[in-house]
């Protein structure tokens, strides 16, 4: 028995935020019935790289059930209140206030369906200064500050997926659960409201503080701002390895087995980890005549010998032949696509992904 079995949620959602939160309740076991507009989620179009299809739209919405409705219309409407009546979670990501405007105000959805749990994301909740504006994910990077230590110390960044739509609906589907649970205990259903500015600052947290102590974080590119060495280093062949040493004593470990000059550990310049950012250049400059002595190949051995933890510098095309990669296969309206499986492995309760579903603009 899946975890979610007999649970049944309506997702008025569209782009990413909202169908990654249900795409893993669709996983569990939940019944996922996705509204969708005459003309469909727009994310069916972002794309048409995953066998002719959107690749965001495959990957978000495996397992559900999408059903056209047009809900500025009186039987939309109606048909939406009889799904509602009937369900136990409702997701949805329209612009702030629709929701109200189609007849379906938070006060209503307590007092008729009062064990309902509705989820609404967005940009930036349903109260403050900035709750009307539109929001998207790189605009919630570039205002919550993230773009601003990404990237190399030219020039700010975009997180090269769209993270803060990711960790809105991650956010989502860990609320609703808890949801979910308080309802098993007391019968009550919940108004949940999650905003993406929310997320990111929650998520900001470290370099919030670091800033409010007087060490506002710089971009440093494949560096860390706080730890050292941590960061890219070159070898004789020009191999590219990115070492971290997280503690003290993984630093003494690499100085006696990689630096081959185990005084260095106790050295008042590099003995702790404070020590070491303070004089990170030099650190550094110890670290990477280390590797200029050795091949990739040596540097990758000596390195794992020591036990210091380390990564090649991959791209997407490494990722697509890693080792540790693993997928699954979904069914979709124009054939089975091939993609990473989702993180979390049931030993003794093997996951089956369901379909992606295809646009039927027949329905109501």
């Amino acid at each position: 028995m899946q975890p979610l079995e007999g649970i049944r949620v309506i997702a008025i959602e569209q782009a990413v935020a909202a169908p990654f939160c249900t795409s893993r309740l669709a996983d569990a076991g939940a019944e996922v019935i996705k509204i969708e507009r005459p003309e469909g989620d727009f994310a069916r179009g972002y794309d048409d790289v995953a066998n002719g299809q959107s690749s965001y739209f495959v990957w978000l919405n495996r397992g559900k059930v999408s059903r056209t409705l047009n809900l500025a219309s009186a039987a939309g409407q109606e048909d939406l209140a009889q799904l509602l009546a009937m369900s136990d979670v409702l997701v949805q990501n329209l612009k702030r206030g629709a929701l109200a405007r189609l007849g379906f105000g938070f006060e209503r959805l307590a007092r008729d369906f009062p064990k309902l749990i509705t989820c609404s994301i967005s940009g930036y909740g349903e109260h403050g200064p900035m709750a009307d504006r539109k929001a998207y994910d790189l605009l919630v990077q570039a205002d919550s500050g993230l773009c601003s230590i990404t990237g190399g110390p030219s020039e700010p960044a975009r997180v090269g997926i769209s993270l803060v739509d990711i960790a809105t609906g991650a956010t989502a589907q860990s609320a609703i659960l808890e949801a979910l649970i308080r309802r098993g205990k007391t019968g009550k259903g919940a108004n949940i409201s999650i905003s993406m500015f929310d997320v990111m600052a929650d998520w900001l947290t470290v370099p919030l503080l670091n800033h409010e102590g007087g060490k506002s974080p710089q971009r440093a590119g494949l560096a860390h701002p706080s730890i050292a060495p941590y960061g890219v280093f070159s070898a004789k062949d020009g191999t590219q390895v990115l070492l971290s040493v997280q503690s003290d004593r993984e630093w003494r470990k690499l100085c006696a087995a990689f630096l081959q000059d185990p005084e260095r550990a106790v050295d008042p310049r590099f003995f702790n980890n404070v020590a070491r950012v303070e004089n990170r250049a030099e650190t550094d400059a110890l670290v990477a005549a280390a590797f200029a002595r050795m091949t990739g190949a040596e540097a990758v051995e000596t390195l794992l010998r020591a036990d210091v933890a380390l990564s090649l510098v991959n791209d997407i095309a490494g990722l697509a032949e890693h080792p540790h990669l693993r997928r699954i296969t979904v069914e979709t309206p124009n054939g089975p696509v091939s993609y990473p499986a989702p993180a979390p492995v049931w030993d003794d309760a093997p996951r089956a992904y369901g379909a992606v579903p295809a646009l039927n603009p027949q329905e109501g």
